[in-house]
């Protein structure tokens, strides 16, 4: 039986300190998966491409913004629609902070933005989704992490 192959995803919770907001988006209605549904900058890697890289790339792409990234949030492994091999992925997920949420620009890929706070995001979306989970796991861990950790964690990602 054939081993077949992992495609490498990315995901990046955007997070803007000073208003304790997240960029939260909804994905145009022509994308291929989960049209109209709210999520984070999300991506591919290309092959050849590491995680942090990707992540840059991507936030570039559709944000036009530049971030730093703070900790990894976690890894998922999901299917992008049928699960076959050529729909895998391992995603690693990050949460990342702007320091101006106003560079940030809505690229083709999503129809809408807004700067939202966690209730706001959990109010708007079910607790099942893979975007709610992430908040969640992200407020826990930003809530228990000591500075030191932070700034450590901080340097490991300094580009």
């Amino acid at each position: 039986m054939p081993v077949g192959r992992f495609l490498g995803g990315v995901a990046a919770l955007i997070y803007h300190p000073v208003s304790q907001t997240y960029l939260v988006m909804r994905r145009a209605g022509h994308r291929d998966f989960l049209p109209g549904s709210w999520e984070c900058v999300t991506g591919r890697v290309d092959q050849g491409e590491g995680f942090e890289e990707a992540l840059h790339r991507e936030v570039m792409e559709e944000t036009g913004a530049q971030v730093q990234i703070d900790f990894v949030i976690d890894t998922s492994h999901f299917f992008r629609g049928d699960s076959t091999p050529e729909n895998e992925l391992l995603a690693v997920r990050y949460a990342c902070s702007i320091a101006d949420r106003e560079t940030v620009v809505i690229e083709a890929e999503h129809t809408e933005m807004h700067w939202m706070t966690a209730d706001e995001i959990y109010a708007l979306v079910p607790p099942t989704n893979w975007f709610h989970e992430i908040v969640r796991s992200a407020e826990i861990i930003r809530a228990h992490l000591t500075p030191e950790l932070a700034e450590y964690y901080r340097a490991q990602f300094r580009r």
